[in-house]
């Protein structure tokens, strides 16, 4: 983006990293400490870009978190930060930037949701409600926006190989080996392949963008089977119970 010219702040609730993703694109990042679940710090920041440049034209709501495990190990302080970080935090950030950008009639919000978003999967229950929960927003909002010259688009990838795998296990779960298994695969989606498959997305005025191919397979088959995916989703969680007793000592 930078190398086309745009003008990119990269806020994260650790500052340290905002600075480095920053620091990576060129002298048109700039970085800012932000904790998405502050509303008005949301809007303070989106009002200073816009005071700064003028306009906002691409507000990415990336932040999230996630527990991983049986939902009974869950309390009710992290069903309440997964919502605040997930939920509220894009809620923060559409309320902030949007009406900025009805009123240039231009712009494009994009929110980070995943496949969780279009498919259940036990294990992961909170994470999967707050994704529902965004692509909802996204493909309601994107109806009103769609007449003021305003783009949404939901993000909904497979498991992306990024920190977030590492973090948020209850209990004996493993969210590495969690997605592995779900997705048959070893490997996991790129953050740089993503990027260029957001950018193509929002170039094509898509609502969604399920990747890579395999997750366009199933959620086709989502559609087309519902009962026979919830079915599979059942013996996945009655795999992974098992295989982790076997493992166990």
């Amino acid at each position: 983006m930078p190398a086309a010219g745009a003008d990119v702040l990269c806020t994260d609730i650790d500052g340290a990293a905002a600075e480095r993703t920053a620091a990576s694109l060129t002298k048109l990042g700039t970085a800012r400490q932000l904790d998405v679940t502050d509303a008005a710090a949301v809007a303070r920041a989106i009002d200073d870009v816009v005071e700064r440049t003028g306009r906002i034209d691409l507000l990415f709501n990336n932040a999230g978190i996630t527990w991983g495990g049986d939902t009974e190990l869950l309390t009710l302080d992290q069903w309440n930060a997964i919502i605040d970080v997930n939920i509220r935090g894009v809620v923060h950030g559409v309320h902030a930037a949007y009406p900025h950008m009805v009123r240039q009639r231009s712009g494009h919000i994009i929110n980070t949701a995943s496949m969780a978003g279009l498919a259940a999967a036990g294990r992961i229950t909170s994470y999967v409600m707050t994704k529902h929960a965004i692509v909802g927003l996204s493909l309601a909002l994107r109806t009103e926006a769609v007449g003021h010259g305003v783009g949404v688009l939901a993000i909904c990838p497979t498991a992306v190989d990024t920190p977030i795998l590492d973090k948020g296990w209850l209990g004996d779960f493993n969210g590495r080996e969690f997605y592995q298994m779900g997705q048959r695969s070893e490997t996991f989606y790129s953050p740089d392949q993503l990027a260029a498959d957001t950018l193509r997305a929002i170039e094509r005025n898509k609502a969604l963008l399920v990747a890579p191919r395999q997750a366009r397979m199933a959620w086709l088959f989502a559609r087309l089977a519902p009962g026979l995916l919830n079915r599979m989703a059942v013996r996945f969680v009655d795999r992974q119970r098992t295989d982790r007793r076997q493992l166990t000592p």
